[in-house]
């Protein structure tokens, strides 16, 4: 079961003001989807495609490195109190506790992507999405789903980095997250990603035209 993190009134009043200066600048764009369909990689051609538009603001966990992960490019790991205290501190955006691990994103993290000049790109969960709908952050949101829960469990166990508890854990919570990204309305483009590069241009031809309607609207 995904459990938010919970983030005081005072704290929700900060974040406001700080996504209101941070919308400023070209809309950030949400990625979500279940762990294993294939949005990492959407997103990692994204930013190497276009390395001067857009910037990846690297997401806080309390979980341990998988292999070929790097600190500071893939997570800042961290540990649990130590995250606790900064979410109590209101130095996050979002945060929420999946695998009895915590996952956030820091203030600081998107900040530092706006003040380099490119839009700032997320990767969260559903939990994260709920609670970032409820600031003034404005983001553009895509859901990723594969195209069927089996081959979702095709490509995690692919993976080899999941005990048999933990994947049927991810699978549980694989089907409230796609139960949750089929709402109407909710997000601006649902991707079944089926295919990789027939996913990658439909995300690609979404986001640069996005893009490009909100500039000609500002000039």
């Amino acid at each position: 079961m995904n459990i938010v993190v919970s983030i005081g009134p005072a704290v929700n009043q900060f974040i406001k003001g700080f996504c209101t200066m941070v919308q400023k600048g070209l809309r950030p764009l949400t990625i979500c989807g279940p762990s294993g369909s294939g949005k990492s990689t959407l997103l990692k051609r994204l930013l190497e495609e276009y390395p001067d538009i857009f910037g990846f603001s690297v997401s806080h966990t309390t979980r341990s490195p998988r292999p070929g992960e790097e600190p500071g490019k893939h997570y800042h790991f961290t540990t649990k109190e130590q995250m606790q205290q900064d979410i109590d501190d209101g130095k996050f955006i979002e945060s929420a506790i999946f695998s009895n691990n915590i996952y956030g994103t820091s203030k600081r993290a998107v900040e530092d992507v706006r003040r380099a000049g490119k839009v700032c790109v997320l990767d969260i969960d559903t939990q994260g999405v709920k609670q970032i709908r409820q600031t003034s952050l404005d983001p553009l949101l895509v859901f990723v789903k594969p195209p069927s829960i089996e081959e979702l469990e095709r490509r995690l166990r692919q993976r080899n980095t999941e005990t048999e508890e933990s994947l049927q854990r991810r699978l549980i919570i694989a089907k409230s997250e796609m139960e949750f990204g089929a709402q109407p309305g909710y997000f601006h483009l649902i991707i079944e990603n089926d295919n990789v590069e027939k996913a990658y241009e439909q995300l690609r031809e979404f986001v640069i035209g996005e893009i490009n309607s909100q500039r000609q609207a500002e000039a």
